[in-house]
């Protein structure tokens, strides 16, 4: 299998508000940075969504190493909410349903294609990657979205 590494941020102005995303992909020399905008959305939808848009650009099966700030996606998998919430038909612990479903079940669909490492950054700290992923995200909301 191929090894690919793969940064991902979400950011937000205001929670909700406008929202932004930001991906880099690498394989050996290769990289492909990707970003993307929604107009009303919150920092986690973004969060989730970054790896979401990094995964589908792969076109085959692959062994990924994700590298995400967000506590709350990687904590889902390494902590195993995720496997929680689907036993508890995707309602948590407060009896509350899960919020994002649709998003993590996507990313379980990419589970089930590629064999994924997820693992966790410290954010606006001095990892080069998580801080252009966080310019990619943040530069999708400053182009995008005009205060009127």
């Amino acid at each position: 299998m191929k090894q690919v590494t793969i940064y991902t941020d979400g950011a937000c102005s205001g929670n909700p508000g406008p929202g932004g995303w930001g991906a880099i992909l690498m394989y050996k020399e290769q990289k492909l940075e990707l970003s993307g905008y929604e107009a009303h959305t919150t920092n986690n939808r973004m969060e989730l969504l970054a790896p979401i848009q990094a995964l589908s650009r792969l076109k085959e099966p692959c062994e990924v190493s994700v590298y995400s700030d967000s506590a709350y996606l990687v904590n889902a998998f390494r902590q195993h909410w995720l496997d929680n919430w689907q036993r508890h038909n995707w309602v948590k612990s407060d009896k509350k349903p899960v919020e994002n479903q649709d998003l993590w079940k996507k990313l379980l669909e990419y589970c089930n294609i590629h064999k994924i490492q997820w693992i966790k950054v410290k954010g606006h700290a001095n990892n080069p990657y998580n801080n252009r992923c966080d310019e990619l995200a943040t530069g999708e909301i400053k182009k995008n979205y005009i205060k009127l």
